[in-house]
């Protein structure tokens, strides 16, 4: 096969196929005590979020009521049962935070991004979150994109801070160089 022709290994998983894999991995975790929070990871890692479909075949393959599987998950701030972005920006809320304007950051972010506290942009790059504490309180106030610690955060460097994540997928989209235009 040619270059040309190589098809492309990009291609995303319909939801259909990552259910059958779930299937894999449930048949792995089946009887397995303590399996619940390991399997939910999984399949978040997997499809990007907790679908009700992905919450029900747990459910069912672990033995499990619907209403115990949905309650760890909304019990647990790690899981969302709705779609995130690329990237995850949550603003510290801490006291420390809060106090040296950790306010006016994430209502800087929610206009910088168009999205409210729990939301994703349309375009799936970036989901909004807040925490209570990141345990950097002498740096205040911080973000986090992903696992980056933005530090001593102003609102007027929150455009800067988003450039560099939406650049890297730019720079992705375009195959990596960031040399291209």
């Amino acid at each position: 096969m040619s270059p040309e022709s190589t098809p492309c290994a990009c291609h995303e998983a319909t939801e259909a196929e990552l259910l059958a894999q779930l299937d894999d991995v449930l048949q792995e975790y089946r009887g397995v005590r303590g399996a619940l929070i390991p399997v939910l990871q999984i399949a978040q890692a997997m499809f990007g979020y907790l679908p009700e479909s992905a919450l029900k075949k747990i459910a069912l393959a672990l033995d499990k009521p619907y209403s115990e599987v949905a309650g760890v998950v909304g019990f647990y701030s790690f899981f969302s049962t709705v779609p995130r972005g690329k990237h995850l920006v949550r603003v510290c809320l801490g006291t420390a935070c809060y106090v040296r304007g950790g306010k006016a950051v994430l209502a800087a972010l929610k206009s910088a991004l168009g999205i409210e506290v729990g939301e994703t942009t349309a375009d799936r790059q970036f989901s909004l979150d807040v925490g209570r504490c990141f345990g950097a309180c002498g740096l205040a106030p911080v973000i986090m994109v992903d696992q980056d610690v933005h530090q001593r955060v102003k609102v007027a460097r929150i455009g800067k801070i988003l450039e560099q994540y939406q650049d890297a997928v730019a720079d992705a989209n375009r195959g990596g160089n960031g040399d291209q235009p």
